[in-house]
This record gives structure tokens, C-alpha cells and sequence, in this order.
């Protein structure tokens, strides 16, 4: 499946100078005195600050790209160099804590292999920009293993109360599939990573300590946090076909939002992609969809990045054989049943509002937890001009956008959670503002321009 990256390249421009050392100032870190070095342009288009930006650099425009991990460093020559650490830090962290850096200071990044060959695909990591600046880095070729990368997302899977399934975070929001095609949401008190808990030992999502947060939405028959769905009937626009509500379920007289047999009904398969630092991807295959209205099997891949409230998700159908030809894809949340935030316009919708958050294996409705707020966003990039459309089924009232099929058979969609037991958005309001400025971000990526190569002798 070809990965759409979140950075543009408009330019690359490569040439091979030679400057002695009294020319530049580059960057040391301990025993490492590297020699060779590319410079890398970021711009920010925007008028606005932006924070933890994610920047993917595709392999295939690097005119070098034959490196491994340790190969790699990149540097902001203006950010703060770090000391030499403790005897203390040292003894704790061994040798591969960051030593004393000179001329910039190092900045975490990962490799990504995303299609599992054995080769890296992305360069991935993350930087802040002014409003409309343009900063120089440098990327450092020459073995280094020094640097502890502190992990702040994380993908899991595993077999969770006898089924298997994914769960992918950031350090304030995971999300999971527990039903396959729609998101479980679930809330950090505080930032931390709980998905191998949370799959290895089995643990209730409602019923973890306090400090580890909580389940913070009911999915059941609706689209929960995030899922995906199809139009299929251009007479009756809120009409929708799900992979999860098959005829093949009803004529198996399935009672419970879940799919018949493996062979006889839609089926599903995921992969960890990535597994942090920086950020997390899982790989989900949805095959032998059979919606009564036309056949279909389709990739997505969800990613959650550093210290962001977002997951977004790339979709490819592989099989596309509609009856109807007018068939629309689509993808969409659930409305939150006491909304009393709502925002729509355009390629965005929120919905948000006080939640009683309940085990639903508590039958006799002792545990509750009472919030001020849970809410939820959906963003489809405004390139594939989604349509804004209410959708009723199952009992459960969602908002979705409608997305005429291209050439290419995919499109892109963002979806973001908060609550106010955690952070860093505790209002309604906020996260409504972060969901705003996170769009224009997600329209607008960074643009790097690749320049020189160096080589000091």
C-alpha cells in the first residue's frame, strides 16, 4: 500500500562541496566528529506558531539513502547543546546516554520500515515553527548509538478478553479496536503509555487504576471515535453499508455488533507498523465485504504521533466493486449522546459534551464516573471535498462525510479525542480551538527544501 507522507517536498538540490572547519561550525557529540553532513530547509506557511509538527521524509528523495539507524543524526544547529551528563545518569542510562554536544543540539527521530521489507521508507521526526519561518538542519551521516529515544507513543496487539486486537496511543489519548472497523477511546489522567498493559495482562479499560485513566466512549452499533462506511444508495443520501452490518450477519440471525463466520462474512487482519517513538502505525485489512450492494476489501493505516490528540488514517480500497455507480465512500464519529459542543463547517465536525462513564459489565450500576466533558472530532482532507452528512442506524446517531471515489480509491481522515480528566485540552472550548488549528496544520504541511551535501576534511 503506498503511504501518503504528512511533508511535501518542492525542491531538491544537491551539490557536493568541500569547506574546511574553520568555514563551518559542526556539530560534536562525545567521540563523535562526523564529517559528512546534508542541510534540510523547513518553511512554515502558516501565520500561526506550530508545535510537535510531524515531518516524514520519503527514502526515495534522498540522493544517499544507504544508511542504517545509528547512520543518522539530526541536528538543530540553533537549538540548546546538552551537558555532559552525571556520573549518577550515566551509571543508570550506560553508554548509550547522549554525551556533551557542541554547535546544536540532537534531535529524536526514527527510521520507519512501513512495508516491512527490510529497507527504511521515512525519516520521521518532529520540530516547532514560528509563523512563517524558515529553519536550516542538518542531517549528520555517521555511526552514532548514543541517545536513549524517550517513547511517547506505542502500538500493541494482542489477545484482549479472547480476541485479538490493536490499540495504538499517544501519551494523553490511545484508541483501540475492539469492534474492527471503529475506535475505542480512551483517556490519560496523566501522560503515559498503557496499550502492553492493557493487552498483556488483560486489564478492564474501566476498571484500571485511576492514575491509568479510562474508557471514555461506548462504541456498540455506532461509529464510536472514528470508523469508516460506504454509500451505496444515491436515493437516500443517509443511507449507509458497514463492513461490521453485513446480510450475511442478519441472515445469521447475529444479535450482537459483530460479524458471522470468518469465511462466510466480512473478516479482518492487522499489523503493528511502527512502534514509536515518535509515533505509532497499525496496518488494518478489511477483506470479504460483502455489503449486498457490491464487494469490497480495503488497508487503513492508522498513525498516533508525539504529544497530539489525533490519530490519522490512510485508506486504499484494494477491491472496489460496486453494483451502484454512484457509490460514495465515507468515514465519520459518533454524535455524543449529551452533546452540548457541536461545531461543523466545511471538512470539520466536533462533537463533545458531559459524559457518566460506566462499565457496561456493571449491571447493578455501581461504578460510574460523572465528566465534565468527552468529546470527538472528524477532519477529511478538503482535497477529496467531503459532504457533511448525518447518519442514523443501529439506534446510534453519527456524523460522517461523504467522499466521491478517485482514481486512486483512497482518501485521508484525521479523528481527535480529549476529556476534562486529562490534558491538555479540559474544555470543551479548548479542544474545539485545537481542532481548528490542528486542521490548518493537517492542510498545511511543512515544505522542505533539500539543499547542499558537505564534506569536511
Amino acid at each position: 500500500m503506498k503511504r501518503t507522507t504528512l511533508i511535501l517536498i518542492i525542491c531538491i538540490q544537491i551539490t557536493l562541496i568541500t569547506k574546511t572547519e574553520a568555514q563551518n561550525k559542526w556539530y560534536t557529540q562525545g567521540t563523535f566528529t562526523p564529517v559528512k553532513r546534508m542541510e534540510i530547509k523547513l518553511t512554515n506557511t502558516l501565520d500561526i506558531e506550530r508545535k510537535d509538527i510531524p515531518v516524514a521524509l520519503s527514502r526515495n528523495i534522498f540522493s544517499f539513502n544507504d544508511f542504517q539507524d545509528f547512520d543518522v543524526t539530526i541536528v538543530d544547529p540553533e537549538g540548546e547543546p546538552r551537558e555532559e551528563p552525571t556520573k549518577e545518569r550515566m551509571a543508570a542510562a550506560g553508554y548509550h546516554e547522549v554525551r556533551k554536544e557542541s554547535n546544536g543540539r540532537m534531535m529524536f527521530h526514527q527510521l520507519d520500515d512501513l512495508d516491512h521489507d527490510g529497507i527504511w521508507d521515512e525519516l520521521f521526526f518532529i520540530t516547532d515553527m514560528k509563523p512563517l519561518e524558515t529553519k536550516t538542519l542538518y542531517l549528520y551521516i555517521g555511526y552514532n548509538d548514543r541517545g536513549w529515544n524517550p517513547h511517547t507513543t506505542a502500538a500493541n496487539a494482542g489477545s484482549y478478553a479472547r480476541h485479538y486486537m490493536p490499540f495504538w496511543e499517544s501519551e494523553y489519548v490511545g484508541w483501540k479496536l475492539w469492534y474492527p472497523t471503529d475506535l475505542d477511546v480512551y483517556g490519560k489522567r496523566v501522560p503515559q503509555l498503557i496499550s502492553h498493559k492493557l493487552n498483556e495482562e488483560n486489564m478492564d479499560g474501566y476498571s484500571v487504576p485511576f492514575d491509568m485513566g479510562s474508557d471514555i466512549m461506548g462504541v456498540a452499533s455506532s461509529l464510536g471515535g472514528g470508523g469508516i462506511l460506504l454509500f451505496e444508495d444515491p436515493a437516500n443520501r443517509g443511507v449507509a453499508s458497514r463492513p461490521r452490518f453485513t446480510p450475511t450477519r442478519t441472515k445469521a440471525g447475529i444479535t450482537w455488533p459483530y460479524n458471522a463466520g470468518q469465511i462466510s462474512d466480512t473478516r479482518y487482519a492487522y499489523t503493528i507498523l511502527v512502534n514509536g517513538p515518535l509515533r505509532s502505525s497499525v496496518q488494518v485489512k478489511t477483506l470479504n465485504w460483502d455489503s449486498g450492494n457490491g464487494f469490497y476489501e480495503l488497508e487503513q493505516i492508522y498513525t498516533a504521533y508525539t504529544r497530539q490528540n489525533y490519530t490519522t488514517c490512510q485508506i486504499k480500497f484494494t477491491t472496489f466493486n460496486p453494483k451502484q455507480k454512484d457509490t460514495y465512500f465515507g468515514c465519520g464519529i459518533k454524535k455524543h449522546p449529551n452533546q452540548s459542543e457541536y461545531y461543523q463547517k466545511d471538512n470539520i465536525v466536533v462533537t463533545g459534551g458531559s459524559e457518566e462513564i460506566q462499565n457496561p459489565d456493571d449491571i447493578e450500576g455501581i461504578k460510574k464516573l460523572k465528566v465534565d466533558y468527552v468529546s470527538t472530532a472528524c477532519i477529511v482532507k478538503s482535497h477529496y471535498k467531503p459532504q457533511f452528512q448525518f447518519v442514523e442506524f443501529q439506534k446510534s446517531e453519527n456524523y460522517t462525510f461523504r467522499i466521491k471515489p478517485d482514481k486512486n480509491l483512497g482518501f485521508e481522515y484525521l479523528v481527535a479525542a480529549s476529556w476534562s480528566e486529562g490534558g491538555p485540552y479540559k474544555t470543551n472550548a479548548d479542544f474545539t480551538k485545537y481542532v481548528l488549528k490542528t486542521a490548518k496544520e493537517y492542510e498545511n504541511p511543512l515544505k522542505a527544501v533539500f539543499g547542499k551535501i558537505e564534506v569536511k576534511h
